[in-house]
């Protein structure tokens, strides 16, 4: 069963809540998932990456939710943010009155929150308040007990290292459950503040939640201030901004995939992935559309994230890491929660710590250029580190990949791979060419010119186009960003075709696939087009005079994103639905990227 109507949300648990009817809230240290009925389905505190207390989305509500929402099943719900914040504001409608709830996670340090205030608008309106704590994935119910004193009333939920507080209405228990019942008039306000805190510790203390909604709105709403955005998909690149900002640990700087794990790529598949943890790549892009849109303090502290994560051997550089910098993220199953809709596994860490990636160190020499060239200061440390990634390229230069898709067949040489090795020793050459740099530059520009030579010999079909790895003839979406990092221009005959290709072979239903799932990856199953890729798609189009198609299929792409301006990584056609974990990364920064490509190719008058 799916709910699709936001306006009459489904409250029934057996009702799959489709992606797309989700908001995120974050404090930028962790992020929480309210659906448009009312429900926290996912929070995990205090960090992105930390065990579930509230699980639904991965389940139903037995696995932790909380759900707060008029007692009327008819009641009607509209949802926005209070303008450029992640302080989400959701007005219920009854037929005995009007009441709006704001739901936030405070982002003052020190405080891992979240709070629910219910408002009354007119009338009066009975609410609900339903709490399923589930602590560990779901893998421990927590001992609850009152601890209000002086008529306020609190519950303490207590399992293992974690421990929350709820204060707010009277809460008492109902089987696994604690269940509130009140009656919000026009004027009254009433407060629901869950913070987590060690279980070994004092609970959290109060604070004042008026005082803390309006500093956490202030601060987004300044953050979103400095964004300098123009044209018709201006709001949104604002938004996907804001989401790359909530997705940035603030005290280390780490830059998560997503919020979220194991939300499938094809629904009641096993494509279920963890991707709260730091791919460098991901990151490195991050970071290029921090620096385009004049946020370089982003560049710094994801710079020295970066000098920190990675330090030591470069021969034990990972395409991935922990939020703080971990190297060890074991990817195993749990069985404590059943997976949304069903799809199994569920997965925590990501197998793909231990792959081979050749692109990555591309991705971060083009990343940090691009600080570079903005005004991002070199040091001699930073320097020295990117001498040591190449360096450490130069031993890597002739070994296969998994490609930047995480293959989990037989490694290849993908085209894209190959490009961005280019890039790296091209990023070398013009760091000490034209920023008297000291480094390698001849064995440098031998490899850079080898690698270029070996992709137009073995890279390119017959047909004319750009191949997915020098043994096949498909194509793939990746070979879209060969153009983006200068390996060759946008109407280079061969990008044409490859584009051509694309349009033929990876785009049924005018919706771009990553790459035909026909076994080298190495999984089974299928998976739905992948919004980044079609976002590139839309740059390809504008840089190379086809901005006819690259309008139309923006205003396609942005119809995708839900009523909050949010995405996920994967969307189905068939059904209308966001696949994936949300929100994502690489589809937000994607479609910056492509409004920034229609600005710079927009046409001006003459005279």
């Amino acid at each position: 069963m799916l709910c699709r109507d936001v306006g009459r949300t489904c409250h029934d648990p057996r009702v799959t809540t489709p992606i797309e009817d989700y908001a995120v809230l974050s404090n930028c240290r962790s992020a929480a998932l309210v659906s448009a009925a009312g429900s926290v389905d996912w929070l995990c505190l205090p960090r992105y990456d930390s065990a579930s207390m509230f699980g639904a989305l991965l389940g139903d509500e037995s696995h932790g939710s909380w759900s707060l929402r008029p007692a009327d099943p008819e009641a009607r719900a509209t949802r926005r943010y209070d303008g450029d914040t992640f302080v989400l504001v959701t007005r219920w409608e009854t037929s005995t009155g009007i009441a709006d709830v704001y739901d936030a996670m405070p982002v003052d340090e020190g405080v891992d929150a979240v709070i629910r205030r219910v408002v009354g608008v007119s009338g009066a309106v009975d609410f609900v308040s339903e709490v399923r704590l589930r602590f560990d994935y779901a893998r421990a119910v927590p001992w609850v007990r009152q601890v209000g004193t002086g008529g306020a009333h609190a519950i303490l939920a207590v399992a293992g290292p974690d421990a929350v507080i709820l204060r707010g209405p009277h809460l008492i228990a109902v089987d696994t459950a604690h269940r509130g019942l009140w009656t919000t008039a026009a004027g009254r306000s009433v407060d629901s503040v869950l913070a987590w805190g060690p279980s070994w510790q004092d609970p959290p203390e109060p604070f004042d939640v008026e005082a803390a909604l309006e500093r956490t709105r202030e601060w987004w709403a300044a953050w979103a201030d400095r964004v300098q955005a123009v044209g018709e998909h201006a709001a949104l690149v604002t938004r996907s901004l804001m989401v790359l900002r909530a997705l940035t640990h603030s005290e280390t700087g780490g830059i998560v995939a997503a919020a979220t794990t194991s939300l499938p790529e094809a629904f009641g598949g096993s494509r279920n992935w963890d991707y709260r943890y730091v791919w460098l790549r991901d990151a490195a892009l991050t970071l290029s559309a921090y620096i385009e849109h004049g946020y370089l303090d982003a560049a710094h502290r994801w710079r020295n994230w970066l000098l920190r994560a990675i330090a030591g051997d470069p021969a034990d550089v990972q395409i991935m890491y922990g939020i703080a910098g971990e190297r060890d993220l074991p990817e195993r199953e749990i069985t404590s929660l059943p997976g949304y809709g069903g799809a199994s596994p569920v997965r925590l860490g990501n197998g793909a710590v231990d792959q081979y990636q050749a692109d990555v160190i591309g991705e971060v020499m083009v990343a940090l250029e691009a600080a570079r060239d903005a005004g991002v200061e070199e040091t001699t440390f930073s320097w020295s580190l990117q001498r040591a990634l190449l360096d450490q390229l130069v031993h890597w230069v002739d070994r296969p990949d998994l490609g930047i898709w995480e293959m989990r067949g037989d490694p290849h040489f993908f085209t894209h791979s190959r490009a961005m090795v280019w890039a790296a020793f091209d990023r070398g050459i013009r760091a000490v060419e034209e920023g008297g740099r000291e480094g390698e530059v001849d064995t440098w520009r031998r490899l850079r010119d080898g690698v270029r030579a070996e992709i137009d010999a073995r890279g390119v079909h017959a047909g004319g186009w750009f191949t997915q790895h020098f043994e096949t003839d498909e194509v793939d979406a990746s070979l879209l960003v060969l153009p983006q990092v200068g390996f060759c221009a946008y109407d280079d005959p061969r990008m044409l075709a490859t584009v051509a290709r694309m349009e033929q072979t990876l785009m049924p239903d005018g919706w771009l696939l990553r790459y035909r799932t026909t076994g080298v990856d190495g999984l089974s199953g299928d998976e739905h087009p992948f919004l980044a890729c079609s976002f590139w798609l839309v740059g390809q189009y504008a840089h190379s005079g086809r901005r006819d198609d690259a309008v139309a299929l923006m205003r396609r792409l942005s119809a995708v994103a839900n009523d909050l301006g949010l995405l996920s990584e994967e969307y189905d056609p068939t059904s209308g639905r966001q696949a994936g974990n949300t929100p994502q990364a690489l589809s937000h920064l994607a479609l910056v990227g492509a409004a920034d490509a229609l600005e710079k190719t927009r046409p001006h008058p003459a005279g």
